[in-house]
This record gives structure tokens, sequence and C-alpha cells, in this order.
């Protein structure tokens, strides 16, 4: 059996660790602990035993060697946006690398090297000048790093694949302590295993990221129906699907609208449903497809708005604000029959359940 560290024994562990660490190692009575612990999910509220809030990747190694040394169960925080709160273990060992934030673009080369801290939105806005981007979430201030090592989807995916298909080489500090390069060259197993196998291969201080040119603008289309003609917009929309263009995320939603301008005032606070896409590219271009949507069934209401990449990657940000108690469940489909769309017109009109999302990737 092993023992579980006293607050004696964790202060003067945690003092060995400060000697030569970079950044701060916090225990539960030290000045911004509390503060170090919290995630976006306030339904997490966890104590780890240590936080080691690294600055370097020397410092992401003492502090791997630190905990295995002492069996605590290890987690890594970035954004801290994971639902479960898998970043902040119990009793165990946050490594937190929020201190470790930094992007570096090459356009040339097209390529960015991201450290392992650094948020969605750093790297947008880094490559963006350049007319430059990858497949990442879309809400800004989530982790690099929590997203591309659980695959990574984002409104870029139809076209260059997951966000961990985009990366092309990690620097990682392996399970032992030990700082390697992992690529299809070098280590060739871990660099396959990182691509999407979450966190248990070791904690990622860097990722050097493919880039592409997708310009600078985007446009979102959304057309909003009664329940009575749902069904057989859906039906149509998922007939779409297959040939929509590479640049448009199809999405659509059912639940309560709310106090929209864009819905006629006797349809607003009612139950509804909509289809439309998110397109990155030329709007021009992207505007063409409305009409296919529009061939289905006369909208209620639509909302088509031109905007920059930069505000499409923020423009999700308020309603995923942090500190909110949350909790959802999400699916994979591999197919969309009527009985499904059914289930789903049925279930985000229920009480309390809440709004529903589909989002067809197709991939590459």
């Amino acid at each position: 059996m092993v023992e579980q560290p006293t607050a004696a024994s964790s202060s003067h562990d945690a003092a060995r660790l400060r000697q030569g660490f970079d950044g701060q190692v916090l225990l539960p009575d030290d000045d911004g602990y509390h503060q170090a612990r919290r995630v976006w999910n306030a339904l997490v509220d966890r104590r780890p035993a240590v936080i080691a809030r690294c600055a370097s990747p020397s410092d992401v190694a003492a502090a791997v060697r630190f905990g295995a040394e002492r069996h605590f169960e290890i987690g890594v925080r970035c954004g801290g946006h994971s639902v479960l709160g898998l970043s902040v273990p119990d009793d165990g060992l946050m490594i937190d690398l929020s201190l470790l934030r930094a992007v570096r673009v090459d356009p040339d080369r097209r390529r960015a090297w991201v450290t392992g801290g650094a948020l969605l939105g750093d790297l947008d806005r880094a490559a963006q000048p350049f007319g430059l981007a990858t497949t990442s979430g879309n809400v800004s201030d989530t982790g690099v790093g929590g997203l591309t090592l659980g695959g990574g989807m984002g409104w870029l995916a139809r076209q260059f694949g997951l966000a961990c298909d985009n990366v092309t080489r990690f620097q990682v500090v392996t399970a032992d302590g030990e700082l390697v390069e992992a690529g299809e060259a070098d280590n060739a197993e871990l660099f396959w295993g990182l691509r999407g196998g979450g966190g248990n291969f070791g904690v990622v201080t860097e990722f050097e990221f493919e880039l592409h040119p997708v310009g600078q603008a985007a446009l979102i289309a959304e057309l909003f129906y009664t329940l009575a003609d749902a069904p057989r917009v859906l039906r149509g929309w998922r007939e779409l699907i297959a040939e929509a263009p590479r640049q448009a995320t199809l999405t659509a939603w059912t639940g309560t609208a709310g106090d929209w301008p864009v819905l006629p005032v006797e349809h607003r606070f009612s139950p509804l449903a909509s289809v439309g896409y998110i397109w990155v590219g030329q709007p021009d271009q992207g505007r063409d497809f409305v009409r296919e949507l529009r061939s289905l069934a006369r909208p209620l209401a639509e909302r088509v708005e031109e905007l920059t990449y930069l505000e499409l990657q923020t423009i999700d940000d308020a309603k995923h604000r942090q500190q909110m108690r949350r909790y959802w469940k999400g699916h994979y489909l591999r197919e969309l029959p009527d009985e499904a769309i059914e289930a789903f017109l049925e279930r985000g009109q229920a009480d309390g359940n809440g709004d529903l999302e589909l989002l067809p990737y197709g991939g590459v």
C-alpha cells in the first residue's frame, strides 16, 4: 500500500522541488493556490496536494520525476477546459503549463511552434496576420495542448483534418522525466500515439504545426424554422452534407430561442430549429451555398454575417466563459437516419434538456 503524504512531508518535498525551479510550487496554504486549482468548469472542485506551475521544459521534467517518486496521480493543465476537470487530481500533482505560453510563426515555411501552455487565441493571433491558420477549436481560451492531444475539431477540419493531423513534431517529457522529440523520423511510435491519444504518453512542452493559407475572412449563415417544417428541412440538410464545399462546416440546432432580434417577435422564446454553416474563405463564394439551404423550405428568418476569422474564433467566448457549472453529453453518428432526426428534435424541445447541436465534419 502506498502511503499518502502528510502536510509536513509535502511541505518538505515542495521545498526540494523549488530548488532550481523556474516557476512556482504551490501547496494548499500558499497564496495563489486556490486560484491555480480553479478550472473552466465550476463543477470541478478538487484540491491537489501540490501544484507545479512550470515555466520551462526542465521544470516539467523535474515535476514529473517528483510526482513519480511520490506515486502522485498527475494531471496536466493548459487552458483548464477539460469538462471532467482531468487536470485537477485530488491529493495529487497538478502540472500547470500556463506560464509556458508562447507562439512563434514562420510564414515562409508555414509552420508554428506552440509551447505547452499556449491558448488557441494565441495561435490564431500569431498566424492570422499572414493569412494562415490550422485546425483548432472554437473558444479562444481553450488550451492548444489538451485540444490537440485529444484530436481537436474546428471550423477547418473538413479542409485540413483534425488539429492532431497537423502536428509535425512534438517536444515531450516522458513518464521517466526525459525530454525527447517525436516526429515521423524520431520516436515514430510516440509521435503516432500523441496524435489523438490524449495525455497518456507524456507532457508536451512544444508542438510544431503545419499552417495553411485560409485568408482572414469568414461567413456565418443560419436559417430558422418552425418545428413543423424542421423534419423536412433537416432531411434535406442531411443530403447536402456530402456535396457541401470543404470550406463549409454545416450546422444544425434545436432548442428554445432567446430574445434574438433576427427573429419575428412572435417566435422569440419559442421552440425552433435552425440549419446553416460556417464558411472560412472568401465570403462572396460562401454566400452561394445559402441558396441551397433556402430551397429546403421558406425560413422564418435568417442570419448571414461576414466577419473576420479572428472574430469567428472568439464569437462563442462569452457563451463558454470561465467558472460556470457545466454538464453535457456528445455522441458520434456514422449516419443520420430519420429516427435520429426525430430524436434530435424531440430532445431539443424537452424541458430541461437545453439546446442540441449537430456538426457534420465528413472526414478529409
